[in-house]
């Protein structure tokens, strides 16, 4: 088909929605149905999967959808509408190549004049020794000096030129690298295409215009969940924007698209597992596979007319030879190929004719089709069972041997052989019997393949700070964000911060301190999401009073959840920590050791508001029966701790609240008693 022959629809890009690796994006078109019914759609990029070419008309009118498939076209490009960036490469870069070389000829002159130097006369055995006269060493010292200064400071402004042109050449360099993979090559300019055929029922109208959606993938693109809080002191609830980091390089700008963000894996597998029943009795043969017959008989006579045309002769050194037929290979029985439908083995021949007349060697002619083998099954790419080996690279036939015992059962193709959009029709220039027959494997095209591999360059580009994939914090469901408002990612492969909506969530600022580890307190806080949008762990910017605070690492906060966000030290609130140890005996004879440890705390709030602390302190814990700890303090034991940590044994508590300027001390402390012949793990003075 001509590139006339369809009719062109332009489209536009309508919405994206990229998962965790690739996108799969969404095109609009419309126009009239032409008579034959043949549209060609432009505008699609050079990196998508033809195989996840989908098509449909949401306001079906009596007009369907009834083939679609991708087209590539290319054409040398016009070098007056090739991208700017480009042409300023490639003048920078003879620019650079010209200033090096006037650079490296003022190098060779300044050898050249350098390398100069008085150079005696040869003289006689018998000649008398001469005077060199002292005013021609100093005239060639000043001519040499002279032109050497003058040298080297041409030198010095082609050196200033070159770095010059080096600095505007990397500059460029690193633009064009950096900007959208949205244009075409060096010198040729490739447009893909999908070619759709429409069927029009009796109650369609075929003058009237349809719509037509486009969904393909593609890969090349990722993404990655961020966040910005806002909220004030004293406040319990703050504003949480969700925001996400996008990067692309699918080779199509994003330009106003209905962007969405999903966490699901494309590249998973959606095929359900065939559980296959167990039989107990006599054998029973395995069904034939569904979809499958054997090849038509007589298939190889489709090719005799192709086979006994004059081809044109092959250009050789020597003096032209006769124009002679191909060699007929040795004889093979006609396999069992896959045949598929009998449309789809429809191939071009001519009516038969008699065998042509053969020149040298002697060689067996084809066997007839009609003794191929009806039960022969064919695996691709090999030769079918039962059929000699190929012949030796010299032309030598193979050692006779004995023909294997063909096959019993029915054939049993393998999965590739079922798949039929893998399938491709061999032509008649196959050997091995493969012509004409259905094989798996389409052709590859390295192109398209190199556009591919360029665009999965994306998924190993290094994440923002805190960043998480969204596979990684999803855990085992899947979720999907859609931005409020549409939105442009042009294809450069970097990353790109959009908006996707905002959820209020409540807050609560708390301050902890463990001064027996170090005396300093830390503020928290509590995140609660009461909306029913989950929440993927990332990198969130938290601003308290309108003034940035800090970028902190917010964990996966589901519907309904509690999490707890570190906010650092807090230089505001002062905490110190003495701690006294008296060790003494007593009981009858002195038979207990008695350990009293003493903890004094204090602490000073020089916060403008008043805050509530938590003081954290440990008491040891023991499984021996004739251990005592007794404790004396007002503390507490913890009531499930941490929103994100259970307590460790032993862990006690203080809540104390500070006004502005306030201070206060907390005396706290526990007797260990334990038998006078024993003592402490790690000695009794310990603090």
């Amino acid at each position: 088909m001509t590139i006339e022959a369809a009719r062109r629809w332009g489209s536009h890009l309508d919405s994206v929605v990229v998962y965790e690796q690739g996108a799969v994006c969404r095109r609009l078109a419309r126009g009239v149905v032409p008579p034959d019914g043949r549209v060609r759609v432009t505008g699609l990029p050079r990196s998508l999967d033809p195989a996840s070419l989908r098509a449909r008309i949401p306001d079906a009118r009596g007009v369907r959808v009834s083939e679609a498939r991708v087209e590539v076209e290319a054409e040398p490009l016009d070098t007056a509408a090739a991208g700017g960036l480009r042409e300023e490469v490639e003048r920078l870069r003879d620019e650079h190549a010209a200033a090096r070389g006037r650079r490296d000829h003022q190098l060779s002159l300044i050898e050249e004049i350098g390398s100069l130097g008085p150079v005696p006369p040869p003289r006689l055995p018998e000649d008398a020794r001469r005077r060199t006269p002292v005013d021609a060493w100093l005239e060639l010292a000043g001519f040499v000096d002279e032109r050497l200064t003058r040298l080297h400071a041409r030198l010095v402004e082609l050196e200033d030129a070159l770095r010059g042109t080096e600095h505007e050449l990397g500059i460029a360099v690193d633009r064009l690298a950096r900007a959208s993979t949205d244009v075409p090559p060096a010198h040729v300019e490739t447009t893909v295409s999908a070619l759709l055929t429409f069927d029009v029922t009796g109650t369609g109208d075929p003058d009237t215009e349809v719509g037509l959606e486009l969904e393909y993938g593609v890969p090349g693109a990722v993404w990655a969940p961020a966040y910005r809080l806002t909220y004030r002191q004293g406040e319990s609830s703050g504003r949480l924007v969700l925001r996400a980091s996008v990067a692309q390089r699918t080779g199509e700008d994003w330009t106003d698209v209905s962007l969405g963000l999903a966490t699901a894996d494309l590249r998973r597998g959606t095929g359900l597992p065939k559980l296959r029943s167990v039989r107990i009795g006599r054998s029973q043969p395995a069904p034939a596979p569904a979809g499958w017959r054997e090849p038509p008989a007589g298939l190889a006579d489709l090719f005799t007319g192709y086979d006994t045309a004059p081809r044109r002769p092959a250009p050789a050194a020597g003096p032209a030879a006769p124009s002679l037929p191909p060699p007929v290979p040795p004889s093979l029985p006609a396999p069992q190929g896959y045949g598929g439908p009998p449309a789809s083995l429809a191939a071009a021949g001519g009516a038969g004719g008699a065998s042509p007349e053969r020149f040298g060697r002697h060689v067996p002619a084809p066997a007839p089709a009609a003794r191929a083998r009806k039960a022969e099954p064919h695996r691709p790419g090999g030769r079918p069972s039962g059929a000699p080996a190929p012949a030796a690279p010299g032309g030598a036939p193979p050692p006779p041997s004995a023909p294997p015992a063909p096959p019993t059962g029915p054939p049993q193709p393998s999965g590739a052989e079922l798949d039929y959009s893998a399938l491709v029709l061999c032509g008649p220039d196959e050997q091995g019997g493969r012509r004409g027959r259905l094989f798996p494997g389409a052709p590859s095209d390295p192109v398209a393949t190199g556009h591919r591999h360029r665009a999965e360059s994306v998924a190993v580009l290094p994440l923002p700070g805190h960043a998480v994939r969204p596979r990684e914090s999803a855990g085992s469901f899947d979720h999907r964000f859609d931005t409020a408002a549409r939105t442009d990612i042009p294809s450069d492969g970097t990353w790109h911060t959009v908006t996707i909506g905002e959820i209020s969530l409540g807050t609560q600022t708390e301050y902890l301190c463990t001064p027996s580890v170090e005396q300093t307190v830390y503020s928290s806080l509590i995140l609660s999401n009461s909306s029913d949008q989950a929440l993927l762990a990332g990198p969130v910017e938290v601003t308290v009073d309108d003034d940035f605070l800090l970028t902190a690492a917010l964990p996966t906060l589901a519907p309904g959840g509690v999490r707890q966000v570190g906010l650092g030290p807090v230089e505001g609130i002062q905490v110190v920590r003495r701690t006294n140890l008296h060790e003494s005996t007593s009981g009858l004879r002195n038979s207990t050791t008695v350990l009293d440890h003493r903890v004094h705390v204090e602490l000073a709030n020089r916060l403008a508001g008043p805050v509530t602390v938590e003081v954290r302190e440990r008491v040891p814990v023991t499984s021996d029966p004739d251990v005592r700890i007794e404790e004396r303090a007002d503390w507490t034991r913890p009531e499930g701790g941490s929103v994100q940590d259970p307590p460790a044994a032993g862990t006690r508590i203080w809540r104390v609240d500070l006004p502005a300027g306030g201070t206060t001390e907390l005396d706290g402390g526990y007797e260990i008693r334990i038998p006078a012949g024993r003592a402490v793990a790690g000695g009794n003075r310990r603090s």
